[in-house]
C-alpha cells in the first residue's frame, strides 16, 4: 500500500541567506532574524500564523548563547511560541526540519517555522572551532587527546579508498564539482574555478585530504516554514512541495568501534527507513537530484554509496562519468554543498531542505535548474563521521 502523503508537511516557503565570513559587524542573530522573516513572506504567512519554533544550532561555544531559542522568538516579535532548539553536530539543521516534520505529523500543530544557524567563521578562531569540532565526537577517548574532524575523516578515507582502489585524484573531482556549481550559487561562500591539480597541490590536512579537499567554516542561516496542507496558502504560480520521508540512524560513535569505518553503515540505515517511507523502491533511478553532506570530498563518494545512489566502490566512478554533475542523471550538491556553499552547520542541514524544494519547484538559481522536471529530492546530513544521520525526501506535486 502506498503511503498517505496527506499527512505529511508541504515546504511552503525557505530561505537560505548567504554564507561566508562576517565582515560587516552582523551577528547570527541578525542572519536568523533575516532568514526566518524571509521565509515567512516567501510563505506568505505572517509572524502571528506560526504555532511553534523549532531552532537549529551546533554548539553553544561557536554561538556564544545558550538557550537560543527563545532569543530567536524574542526577536520575531513572538515571546509566546512553544520552542525548541536542536543539536546533532553536523546534522544539527537536518535534525531540527525532522523535528518540525514531528511536530506536525503529530496534529497538534498548523504551521512550524524552523530556523537554523552557526556563526563557524567569526565567533572563534580557526583553532577554536577545530577544538570545539573535536569534542562532539567522543570527547573522552577522541576529542581530549587531540583528535580533530579531518583525521577522524582521513582515518575512514583511507580504509574506504584502499578498499576500492580510489584516488586522490577521485576526490579532487569532488572538490571542483561542487564549487563550479557553487560559481551560480549567489549564497555561496567559496565559489571556485578550479583544477584537480589545484587541489591536489593545495596544501595537506590530513592525508589523503588537502586543504581544497574540506569545507570551509561559515557563518550562516536558513529557515522553512513547515504547514499542514488545508493550512498552506495557495499560490497558483507554483508547484507545491510535501516532506514525505524523515529518517534518522546512528553508527558507533568511536570509528576504531565500527565493523567497517571506511563505509556509513549509519546513513544507509537513516537511507533505507526513508525510502520506505516514501515508496522509493530504487533510489538510483527514482531520486532526480540531491543534496549530500559533503563536509569533505570523501564524505561524499561514501555518501552516494550509502545512499543507494551507486553500488559499494563505484561512487568515484559515477564521479568520474559525470553521473552527479549538473546535467547528469542524478544532480549531486548544486548548491556547491559544504565544500562550495560553505559549512554552517546549524544552518546545513535546512539550507539543504530548502535547495532542494526549489529545485523540484523549477525556481533555483539560474544555470543551476534543470530543464526536465523533478519528481523526487533527496537532502540529507550527518554529525561526526557518519555518527548521527538524518535523510530527507521530498516530493512535488500538482
Amino acid at each position: 500500500m502506498p503511503p498517505d502523503r496527506t499527512k505529511w508537511p508541504i515546504v511552503a516557503g525557505s530561505s537560505i541567506q548567504p554564507f561566508g565570513r562576517s565582515k560587516d559587524g552582523s551577528t547570527w542573530r541578525d542572519r536568523a532574524f533575516l532568514a526566518a522573516t524571509a521565509a515567512l513572506s516567501d510563505a506568505n504567512v505572517a509572524p502571528g500564523d506560526i504555532d511553534a519554533l523549532v531552532v537549529a544550532t551546533e554548539s553553544d561555544l561557536v554561538s556564544l548563547q545558550v538557550n537560543p531559542a527563545p532569543v530567536v522568538a524574542s526577536d520575531l516579535g513572538l515571546p509566546h511560541l512553544p520552542a525548541v532548539r536542536v543539536e546533532g553536530g553536523g546534522a544539527s539543521g537536518a535534525l531540527a526540519v525532522r523535528a518540525g516534520v514531528h511536530h506536525i505529523l503529530s496534529g497538534l500543530y498548523r504551521r512550524v517555522l524552523v530556523v537554523g544557524f552557526d556563526d563557524a567563521a567569526s565567533h572563534l578562531d580557526r583553532s577554536g572551532v577545530g577544538l570545539v569540532y573535536g569534542l562532539s565526537f567522543d570527547a573522552e577517548v577522541e576529542g581530549f587527546l587531540g583528535a580533530t574532524a579531518a583525521a577522524l575523516y582521513a582515518l575512514s578515507a583511507q580504509a574506504y579508498m584502499a578498499r576500492h582502489g580510489v584516488s586522490e585524484r577521485h576526490l579532487a573531482m569532488v572538490a571542483v564539482k561542487n564549487r563550479s556549481n557553487a560559481v551560480a550559487n549567489p549564497n555561496a561562500h567559496l565559489p571556485m574555478i578550479s583544477t584537480v591539480e589545484d587541489v591536489l597541490s593545495s596544501a595537506v590536512v590530513a592525508p589523503p585530504l588537502k586543504r581544497l579537499d574540506c569545507s570551509p567554516l561559515s557563518d550562516g542561516a536558513a529557515a522553512l516554514v513547515l504547514s499542514r496542507d488545508r493550512d498552506t496558502p495557495r499560490q497558483s504560480e507554483r508547484v507545491a512541495v510535501r516532506i514525505v520521508a524523515s529518517a534518522s540512524a546512528t553508527d558507533w560513535a568511536r570509528l576504531g568501534d565500527r565493523e567497517d569505518f571506511g563505509r556509513f553503515a549509519g546513513k544507509a540505515r537513516a537511507a533505507a527507513a526513508a525510502y520506505a517511507q516514501a515508496g522509493i523502491r530504487n533510489p538510483a533511478t527514482e531520486i532526480d537530484v540531491a543534496e549530500v553532506y559533503d563536509a569533505f570530498t570523501t564524505a561524499e563518494i561514501q555518501g552516494i554509496e550509502a545512499l543507494g545512489f551507486a553500488a559499494e566502490g563505484q561512487g568515484a566512478r559515477q564521479i568520474v562519468d559525470g553521473q552527479h554533475h549538473r546535467d547528469g542523471r542524478l544532480p549531486v550538491n548544486l548548491s556547491g554543498g559544504l565544500l562550495g556553499q560553505g559549512g554552517s552547520p546549524g544552518a546545513v542541514g535546512i539550507a539543504q531542505v530548502a535547495t532542494i524544494a526549489h529545485l523540484l519547484q523549477g525556481r533555483y538559481h539560474s544555470g543551476l535548474q534543470p530543464s526536465r522536471r523533478l519528481r523526487h529530492g533527496l537532502a540529507e546530513a550527518h554529525g561526526g563521521v557518519a555518527t548521527l544521520n538524518c535523510v530527507h525526501v521530498l516530493e512535488s506535486y500538482e
